[in-house]
């Protein structure tokens, strides 16, 4: 054959939309992604907002009496006056003599021991304390201070003490420090108590003695009872005195003593003064059941949510994470647990985690989560450090939300740890969904997305997940959601999951749970309770996410090939179509479509699809004469692949449904008219069937199309020119195909089309430019001239 006539004959042939077989140009391969393939995007799950701050919120999965209390009580009773230690094995055995006291006197003069005294009760030391007080604002002040003395309230008392000698001063605060602060205290002059403590601190860098000041400063405690507001300043320059002076820790020689009186006011319900006295018990480096109690007690006092502004002024967040970073997870575990079920609460406000991350919260929950990952399953700790990584979990689910905390995890390697905590914690419903929730969170940004996906481990992980726990709605949601982000931009993520031995089958059986409550729940309720529900059920909200994974597989050619000739899939997918409406659940209808749009473009031997057409069809025009736009466009597009077929295409004819494609061209909607357009490019294919276009002003509109989108579209503007190639085939002359008027503006237009200068905007994004360019060369052009050239000749 001459090549000449070969030419020819390549334009001579009514054009189909393109098919698999033949889709070969990067041009053809965007394109089958644009009209055929497509994935499906959904909302995250929603989870509520517990009403309550508790350990363990009220869909755990822990009964009351296999969990920690979230309420309890606390008293100064609670902890203990000496730390317990642990018990020597080696014990001393007892002395046999007994010690006799030596003197030192040189006189004859005999030194007698005296006898211990019972301790005053409260009332008598006050009753000393406030003698004291009186005695020291009217007595002389002697040899310590200067001949001329006035009132603490006077501008010249401070330099009057500054004036006394150093060791008069020094006296002073041993026996006298607490009676004046305390005095300074009750006349409301804290300016000149807090010059009095700073003058002090000041001098012991040179003389080391303002320790003195601190025991006088624990001495008058007891004094403020009634005035919680003075007692929380008292205590607010304790810890600045106590942190200034080098004594907190456990190397300050008064600690016990310290300690004994902030454990006794414990007792007064403030929780301000709470904060304040956890924050110096905690920096005073305490253990066992005292570092569990003052646990307990800032957990007990973070669980009201009105606190957060006094744990973010104390900054007790920081003693919190010292704990988690410093002390023995094996022997504190149940300390971590309230410390970390703090720390939980305190990422639940959207103003506090912007601190929480950068104090390095998100490094040290992963090391303590590295730790308990190497407990072993038979290990007695196991048990009690699942409740703590519940809390672990939790507080990472609320930090995740932060690109500083997401960037941190991906540094950190935090993908592969989580997953192997949920291979240990397979058992444990409340660690898997919290887990869940982080994935779901993460997997929606596509750099976390693509890490979860090269950790292989993950898949054979989520199918457990879902066998396991099948009926746990919030967790198998959540795993579906994952899967769905995960197979939506990943083709190797696509084959990895289809290639696990029986995931298909778990999602079919998943599908089939789901679809059956579904469709029985709607037997109860009425007409206007199924169309006025807003939001997807639960079951409904599981189908969406499901079907979606299934649609996003279907992507990859082999996976896709197989999905379609599955009659499980196939039958449940109709099944859907057949018991509801796109009123009743657009995003489940829709999604269900669109997935039987993906799977009916493979033309391959046994589809299901293919077997079971003219019942989908029959199916669709239910949701092509609906008023949903959406809904309609995913009809428009199953249509299109339908219409490759003969007995689909005599369908479209007999029920008319070609007149809705025509009138569709006017909905000045880009993708509707491309998937309309479509439609008809496949059914005038048959000669017999070309005439329809003149129904309805069919090529008046197509041309109009071709003018309103060419320019931004050369996809669709291929699309038109193949359908009036079509409709123009065979026929002699202009005049009998296109009206006058038709013909002339069809002439203008691909004339002005067809110059690239014209055609092409070089002023856009060069990325975009060149994908116009693409397709204007590849697709549009050679079309658009050989039709240009038929109407001029």
């Amino acid at each position: 054959m001459q090549p000449s006539k070969n030419k020819n004959l390549e334009y001579s042939e009514a054009f189909y939309r393109p098919s698999l077989a033949v889709q070969k140009t990067s041009a053809e391969i965007v394109n089958e992604a644009r009209n055929a393939l497509r994935t499906l995007r959904t909302q995250r799950p929603f989870t509520p907002r517990e009403e309550q701050r508790k350990l363990f919120g009220s869909a755990s999965s822990r009964t009351p009496e296999n969990r920690p209390p979230s309420a309890f009580s606390l008293h100064a009773s609670s902890f203990e006056a000496v730390e317990s230690r642990p018990v020597p094995c080696a014990r001393l055995s007892p002395l046999d003599h007994k010690p006799k006291l030596v003197s030192t006197a040189t006189s004859n003069e005999e030194h007698h021991i005296s006898s211990p005294k019972p301790p005053l009760d409260s009332k008598e030391i006050r009753k000393v304390s406030n003698a004291r007080a009186r005695l020291f604002r009217t007595a002389s002040y002697g040899n310590l201070l200067p001949d001329k003395v006035f009132l603490p309230n006077s501008v010249h008392y401070f330099p009057a003490v500054m004036s006394c000698e150093l060791m008069s001063f020094q006296v002073l605060i041993e026996k006298e420090a607490s009676h004046l602060v305390l005095f300074l205290f009750n006349n409301g002059d804290l300016l000149w108590c807090n010059g009095f403590i700073a003058t002090c601190l000041d001098l012991v860098a040179k003389y080391g003695f303002a320790k003195y000041l601190i025991i006088s400063l624990f001495s008058f405690l007891y004094q403020l009872e009634d005035n919680v507001e003075s007692l929380c300043h008292a205590c607010t320059i304790l810890y600045q005195a106590l942190e200034e002076g080098n004594m907190l820790g456990k190397q300050c020689k008064r600690r016990t003593l310290f300690l004994k009186t902030l454990y006794k006011l414990v007792d007064i319900a403030s929780d301000p003064l709470g904060l304040k006295l956890a924050k110096i018990i905690l920096g005073l480096k305490v253990s066992g059941k005292n570092l569990l109690n003052v646990c307990k007690l800032v957990f007990k006092i973070s669980r009201n949510e009105k606190n957060d502004y006094l744990i973010q002024s104390d900054r007790i967040l920081d003693s919190l994470l010292e704990i988690l970073r410093a002390e023995d997870l094996q022997a504190n575990t149940e300390a971590f647990l309230y410390c970390m079920g703090a720390i939980k609460f305190i990422s639940g406000n959207a103003n506090l985690i912007n601190e929480m991350v950068s104090k390095g919260t998100v490094e040290i929950l992963l090391q303590l989560m590295n730790e308990i990952n190497k407990i072993n399953e038979n290990d007695a700790q196991f048990s009690s450090s699942g409740h703590l990584l519940v809390q672990l979990t939790a507080t990472l689910r609320n930090l995740v939300d932060l690109p500083q905390s997401r960037c941190k995890l991906l540094d950190y390697g935090a993908i592969p740890e989580l997953c192997l905590m949920l291979e240990k914690r397979i058992s444990d419903k409340d660690i898997c969904t919290n887990v869940a929730r982080i994935f779901s969170k993460l997997s929606s940004f596509n750099d976390c997305c693509t890490a979860l996906a090269d950790c292989s481990r993950c898949y054979i992980l989520f199918l457990a997940l879902l066998n396991k726990h099948p009926k746990k709605q919030d967790l198998v949601i959540r795993i579906i959601f994952i899967l769905g982000n995960l197979t939506a931009k990943n083709n190797q993520a696509r084959e990895e999951f289809f290639e696990m031995q029986g995931s298909i089958n778990t999602l079919i059986t998943l599908f089939q749970t789901h679809c059956e409550a579904d469709s029985n729940s709607k037997l109860w309720k009425n007409d206007s309770e199924l169309k006025n529900h807003k939001h997807p059920s639960e079951e409904e909200d599981v189908l969406i996410k499901l079907i979606r994974v299934i649609a996003n597989l279907s992507i990859h050619p082999r996976v896709g090939a197989s999905l379609a000739t599955n009659h499980h899939i196939v039958a449940l997918l109709i099944t859907v179509l057949e018991y509801k409406s796109v009123e009743e659940c657009e995003e489940l209808v829709i999604n269900t479509t669109a997935t039987i749009n993906n799977l009916s473009f493979y033309q391959v031997k046994n589809s299901v699809i293919r077997e079971k057409k003219s019942y989908i069809a029959e199916l669709l025009l239910k949701l092509l004469m609906s008023s949903n736009m959406d809904g309609i466009l995913e009809a428009i597009r199953v249509f299109g692949n339908l219409s490759q077929y003969q007995e689909i295409c005599d369908f479209i004819i007999q029920r008319k449904v070609y007149k809705f494609m025509i009138a569709l061209l006017d909905a000045k909607h880009q993708d509707i008219c491309f998937s309309a357009c479509g439609v008809l490019l496949n059914l005038t294919v048959d000669k017999s069937r070309r005439s329809i276009l003149n129904e309805g002003g069919g090529i008046k509109k197509l041309i109009d199309c071709l003018k309103d989108f060419g320019p931004t579209d050369w996809q669709l503007a291929c699309l038109i020119c193949k359908t009036l190639w079509n409709y123009s085939e065979n026929i002699t002359s202009a005049e009998s195909c296109f009206a006058e008027d038709d013909a002339n503006t069809l002439v203008i237009l691909l004339a002005s089309f067809l110059d690239e200068e014209l055609a092409l905007d070089y002023n856009i994004d060069s990325d975009l430019r060149d994908y116009h360019k693409l397709y204007w060369e590849t697709e549009f052009k050679p079309v658009a001239q050989k039709l240009l050239q038929r109407i001029q000749n």
